[in-house]
């Protein structure tokens, strides 16, 4: 059921004009209920804004991009594996990783066949209406090695839809209904789990679930949240830390032995000095999943690896590589579909392409998160460009100057380049405390998907918002409620029927 545009300028108004009503509610709330960043030095919490208005979106199309995220996910894996088993490629992803990744990677890639949760990021290109169904999404890359947000999202999704529904009359079991309909990515995620533990123990459920991070990580409070409704759905299951951990035959913590542990942890975290319990995670991360407790996520950092995601834009016009990849031709026609044209960045001829057309293309560091080494060639004026060029090299580069550096930075992989997606910024009423701010934002949107699984969870998606080109939350940047055209109908219906 899809609103029409009048219906859905409709909302958006009212959204707007009443949010003087609901906007400190709906972020107060949202950030007690878990939107939040954690400071690592001393555990305290930073609300992320959320917005008044939400991205909506069909079913069908929903439904269209997790199918797409699953294709892209599952040919990432066995890209991954195919350079990973090629003495002659194997560097462009091995070269990337920390001596401990290395080794997982090396020691693991033949036999990592399930990642029951990955999430893949998506443009929605200007040729689309991303609070509508949206026609074109372009894949940027894929997160395997912990991909969260899957609180966040329903967070955002559920206090939206709270608030606001109750600001405009609806009653409980409405909202409750709204809610259900809308879905849940933490759900998905606690089914995606329960299905890893039994295809590794068959006819088994776990007994107890360790939710595995640092101390302060900096999504605590998200996996606070999973763990209120872990056990509302019936789990016994704990946020535990690595110096908490002990065990020979089995692992503890506290007293309790876990059988499932869901990995929230990066393994480069494991080589920083200082952290306690280090050696014990390392060793249960290096067993056969399944000896003292099935670990999911499994070590994946060559998948996330984005020389990989490179790999498989090149694939649509190198049958070889795609050949040695195993890629099936659903895959194929979903890269075909979503990823932009994106190629590992050296040579001189490619270097001199980039420097004469920065407008064109996108700098990315191959292995490094939060976009911290992500360089947009159309923002080279821009104060934020200098301040990332100056972070990364230690001292202010312009485009051509950055371009010669990254493509004889080694650091991380190198550089891959990406043809740059056209999006434009969106007009949405930011909430952060009492304030409700009109402000254009660049918004993504990122779907779950499961690999290796029987059958797929009903995933979801979430969508981030940032004035600036690169969206990413920890630094910088809200959370757009994510709900379908059908709760969006409702709850305008809801407005109309309250005629205040």
């Amino acid at each position: 059921m899809s609103l029409t545009e009048k219906e859905t300028a409709d909302l958006f108004h009212a959204l707007k004009w009443d949010a003087k009503r609901f906007g400190q509610e709906l972020a107060d709330t949202a950030y007690a209920r878990g939107l939040a960043v954690t400071n690592k030095d001393d555990g305290t919490t930073k609300a992320i804004p959320i917005t008044a208005t939400p991205v909506i979106i069909d079913e069908a199309e929903l439904r269209r991009r997790q199918e797409l995220a699953a294709r892209i996910a599952s040919a990432t894996l066995k890209m991954s594996r195919a350079v990973l088993g090629n003495p002659e490629r194997s560097e462009l992803v091995l070269g990337g990783l920390s001596p401990l990744e290395k080794g997982f990677a090396a020691t693991t890639f033949e036999q990592l066949e399930t990642l029951v949760t990955t999430r893949v990021d998506f443009f929605v290109g200007e040729t689309a209406n991303s609070r509508l169904e949206g026609k074109q999404v372009s894949a940027l890359e894929v997160n395997a090695t912990i991909p969260a947000m899957q609180g966040y999202s329903d967070i955002a999704a559920n206090t939206f839809l709270e608030v606001v529904g109750r600001t405009w009359g609806a009653p409980d079991h409405v909202i409750a209904g709204w809610q259900a309909r809308n879905g849940s990515n933490a759900m998905a995620l606690y089914r995606a789990l329960l299905s890893g533990y039994a295809q590794v123990r068959p006819g088994k459920s776990p007994s107890r679930i360790a939710l595995l991070s640092r101390r302060n990580d900096a999504q605590l409070t998200e996996q606070k949240y999973l763990l209120e409704r872990f056990r509302e759905w019936g789990a016994e299951a704990d946020i535990v830390h690595p110096d908490q951990l002990s065990g020979t035959d089995a692992v503890t913590a506290d007293g309790k032995t876990y059988d499932l542990v869901y990995r929230h942890l990066f393994v480069r975290r494991l080589e920083e000095p200082g952290m306690v319990g280090a050696d014990y995670v390392k060793a249960l991360l290096a067993e056969p999943n399944g000896t003292r407790a099935v670990v999911l996520n499994p070590p994946a950092s060559q998948v996330e690896v984005k020389a990989v995601f490179a790999l498989l834009s090149q694939a649509l016009e190198d049958g070889k590589l795609a050949k040695e990849a195993k890629l099936s031709d659903v895959e194929l026609e979903a890269i075909k579909e979503s990823v932009p044209w994106t190629r590992p960045f050296h040579g001189e001829a490619l270097t001199a392409e980039v420097i004469a057309n920065p407008d064109r293309f996108v700098l990315k560091r191959s292995w490094d998160y939060g976009g911290r080494a992500v360089f947009v060639g159309r923002t080279r004026a821009e104060p934020g460009f200098a301040e990332r060029t100056k972070a990364a090299y230690g001292e202010v580069l312009d485009w051509n100057a950055l371009c010669l550096r990254a493509a004889a930075d080694p650091v991380g992989g190198g550089f891959v380049v990406q043809q740059v997606i056209d999006i434009r910024p969106e007009e949405h009423l930011l909430c952060s405390g009492p304030a409700q701010i009109p402000t254009e934002l660049y918004v993504d949107f990122s779907a779950y998907a499961s690999v290796g699984l029987d059958s797929q969870p009903k995933w979801g998606g979430v969508c981030r918002g940032s004035i600036s080109h690169i969206v990413n939350i920890v630094g910088g940047g809200g959370v757009l409620p994510l709900i379908t055209s059908e709760v969006a109908q409702s709850l305008l219906m809801a407005y109309r029927a309250w005629g205040k």
